[in-house]
């Protein structure tokens, strides 16, 4: 569902870049060329505007600050990886790299879960990776898209034993942003032993500043402070029964403060100077992930 509406938005984006240069190019090419400017570069208007609240807000964090420079590269980035993702990688190749589990295999598997308004198809560098090294994988596509996060329970519940069937192994969880509390809402009711770690990149544990925005079951829940944040608190006993790799950014435009995305007694790692989406993507940090299945 969500490739066939991304889908949508960037062939009528393309249909109203076309329809503007050709209406007003003959008349004015630097009107033509402006209006074309302000349609490609848009998104980054909006990126930068939560960036700055990013910064603004975490400023009263117990974590530190990024500093201006570390967010004007991370508004750069995030605006370039944000295309790659949103308009090419989950509306058109969400399929090209189909979940492997090969019989018998030696290795760990993982289990990919997204976050909101995404699909599997963020995952493909690091579903290539893993295809490279013979790991099985599942990558779930949540649905439904605009649901509440229990929803995905059975979905997230599927994917492991498919993947642990595959491999005789219990496999690691790796899950960005909101797949992350998908990931801890199955584990609520779930036996902790089914899984060898969970990995979250981005996720905010303790909620979101933006959430308050939020109009979506799924984004009122990640509210600091709501009654769903609330009663995972509470019940972070869970958490402890699995060990939780937590990467987080100084620089996350979605998920602040900064010290949202963390959890305590968890192996909590700073990837600094990163946007929300594009931390996934830093090499280093999939590296260092990966490697983890060898724990």
């Amino acid at each position: 569902m969500v490739a066939h509406l991304q889908q949508c938005i960037v062939l009528v984006w393309l249909l109203a870049a076309i329809m503007w240069t050709s209406a007003w190019w003959p008349h004015s090419p630097f009107v033509a060329a402006g209006g074309l400017l302000v349609l490609s570069l848009g998104h980054a208007v909006f990126l930068a505007l939560e960036l700055m609240a990013s910064y603004h807000v975490s400023g009263r964090d117990p974590l530190s600050r990024a500093t201006v420079m570390q967010c004007v590269r991370a508004w750069l980035a995030e605006s370039r990886t944000a295309l790659q993702v949103f308009c090419w990688q989950q509306p058109f190749r969400s399929s090209a790299v189909p979940d492997h589990l090969p019989e018998g295999s030696r290795h760990r598997g993982v289990v990919l879960i997204h976050g909101f308004l995404c699909n599997r198809g963020f995952w493909n560098p690091w579903l290539r990776a893993l295809r490279a090294r013979n790991h099985a994988f599942v990558a779930v596509n949540l649905e439904p898209v605009l649901g509440p996060i229990e929803r995905y329970v059975q979905t997230i519940d599927e994917a492991i034993s498919r993947v642990t069937a595959a491999t005789g192994q219990p496999p690691v969880l790796i899950c960005h942003s909101m797949g992350g509390l998908a990931a801890r809402a199955w584990l609520r009711g779930a036996d902790a032993t089914r899984v060898h770690r969970i990995v979250t990149i981005g996720t905010p544990h303790r909620g979101t500043w933006l959430a308050r925005f939020g109009r979506t079951a799924s984004g009122r829940q990640m509210r600091i402070d709501g009654e769903w944040m609330r009663q995972m608190e509470s019940e972070c006993g869970s958490t402890r029964q699995v060990p939780f790799t937590c990467w987080f950014s100084n620089c996350d435009n979605i998920v602040f403060p900064t010290s949202t995305a963390t959890l305590p007694d968890a192996d909590n790692r700073l990837a600094p100077g990163r946007g929300h989406v594009e931390m996934a993507f830093v090499p280093g940090l999939r590296q260092q992930t990966l490697a983890l299945l060898e724990d």
